[in-house]
């Protein structure tokens, strides 16, 4: 919905809600094709704090009324969120399509990975956290990555790779994680293998 159609109170979504969604989500397939690539949003919206700007985006242009949604940011971002993308929010992890961690996040295994039949159906984690640099850090490998991409993760919780790796033992099915720092993302679909730097 455009800034005109919002309620009083309520801060307003994309600008432009078409052609700002269809550029976050072309950012998101992006990140999602180049695993660890870090992405700038041209457009975000300005959210409700905690919810950062890349983290709201994102739920706008792939949340609906047909995704449940968890998240921890507080009753003004829910309030948004569910304005903005109609997403019904759920209070159990493992029940939503997409989750929203503003602070310490769900354990991966808690999260629905899908079935061997339907991998597609598996939920995806919008992880905010406190930086996003390429060059250093975490040590990227797998489909999208031509021989290894360095991700540099500040704020992502300390058994992250420990977690990621018992995600990615499960495939064909596991978590997607998109990670947002201010105006900034990169995707970590469940095929990429991290090793710590």
């Amino acid at each position: 919905m455009s800034g005109l159609d919002t309620p009083a109170g309520l801060l307003p979504g994309f600008a432009d809600p078409v052609l700002d969604a269809q550029g976050c989500f072309r950012a998101v397939l992006e990140a999602m094709s180049r695993p660890g690539r870090v992405a700038r949003l041209a457009a975000p919206p300005a959210p409700p704090a905690p919810l950062g700007a890349a983290a709201g985006a994102v739920l706008l242009c792939l949340a609906d009324a047909d995704t449940p949604l968890w998240c921890d940011a507080g009753a003004a971002a829910e309030n948004w969120l569910r304005f903005h993308c109609g997403a019904p929010l759920t209070a159990a992890p493992g029940a939503a399509a997409f989750l929203l961690a503003c602070g310490v996040p769900p354990p991966l295994a808690a999260l629905d990975p899908g079935t061997d039949e339907d991998p597609q159906r598996s939920a995806t984690l919008v992880l905010q956290v406190a930086d996003l640099r390429e060059g250093a850090g975490w040590h990227l490998r797998g489909p999208g990555v031509e021989h290894e991409h360095r991700l540099q993760v500040s704020g992502a919780p300390a058994d992250f790779v420990q977690q990621w790796a018992a995600n990615a033992a499960r495939f064909p099915r596991g978590v997607d994680v998109i990670l947002c720092a201010g105006d900034r993302l990169a995707a970590l679909p469940r095929t990429t293998r991290i090793e710590e730097g």
